[in-house]
């Protein structure tokens, strides 16, 4: 990943899931002098975001507490692939040139992003990529991240891991088989505070949710934590 040059000016947009993933790629990308001020969050048609189920208020707070203006892409069922092209082509028409990734080994995916990404204009950045899962956990913790466990897929985790840190103590506990970053889906999080933060996202947590997945997607029961942004003091 060449870094930009003061000659080459860039203008970077980054796919945020509002976890540790995206904040650990958008760290890295900024330290080697990307300009990273959008932030792409794709959504369900309620607006909540897809895998993590964060309201729309939540993941605004955050991206705005790190610096970022957030674009929230609402999807129907079914159209996913159309609204993420044409999101590209946007970003590529208001001079972005290049789009971050948080993906770490998923080859399939990246197969898909990459040419995507060509055919509206961008070039593809995934600061993580090739790195192994159990040092980027590491470093993840080493870093300083504050991040929190708002989704677990019961085929993998028990409800008891919905709502916990992503610490140590949680890397300790993950059953064998786990991988220690999620990137098989086993969980996902959402970063409250740690470096580029200019104030942590205070958040309050309600009940758990439990939502069965829909065809054509494996069957499993995923356990959601409920969040919403705290009220000021």
């Amino acid at each position: 990943m060449t870094p930009p040059s003061p000659d080459r000016p860039a203008r970077c947009a980054i796919s945020w899931s509002a976890g540790k993933d995206s904040w650990l790629a958008l760290t890295r990308a900024r330290e080697q002098g990307w300009r990273v001020d959008t932030f792409v969050t794709m959504c369900d048609e309620d607006g909540a975001s897809k895998s993590h189920a964060l309201a729309p208020d939540v993941v605004d707070a955050q991206v705005r507490a790190l610096g970022g203006t957030p674009v929230a892409v609402r999807v129907a069922p079914g159209g996913y692939a159309s609204r993420f092209d044409a999101a590209l082509r946007a970003l590529a028409a208001s001079g972005h040139t290049h789009m971050v990734f948080g993906d770490i080994d998923l080859q399939a995916h990246r197969d898909w992003l990459e040419p995507a990404c060509a055919r509206a204009g961008l070039a593809a950045l995934f600061p993580l990529w090739g790195e192994p899962r159990a040092a980027l956990a590491r470093e993840l913790v080493t870093r300083g991240v504050r991040a929190r466990i708002v989704c677990v897929d019961t085929r993998w985790l028990d409800a008891s891991f919905c709502g916990v840190d992503y610490d140590e103590a949680f890397l300790a506990r993950l059953p064998r088989g786990v991988c220690p970053v999620g990137e098989d889906g086993e969980f996902h999080t959402l970063v409250t505070a740690g470096p580029g933060f200019d104030a942590p996202l205070r958040v309050v947590a309600g009940p758990q949710r439990r939502v069965a997945s829909q065809p054509p997607f494996t069957p499993t029961e995923f356990v959601f934590e409920s969040l919403a942004l705290a009220q000021p003091a």
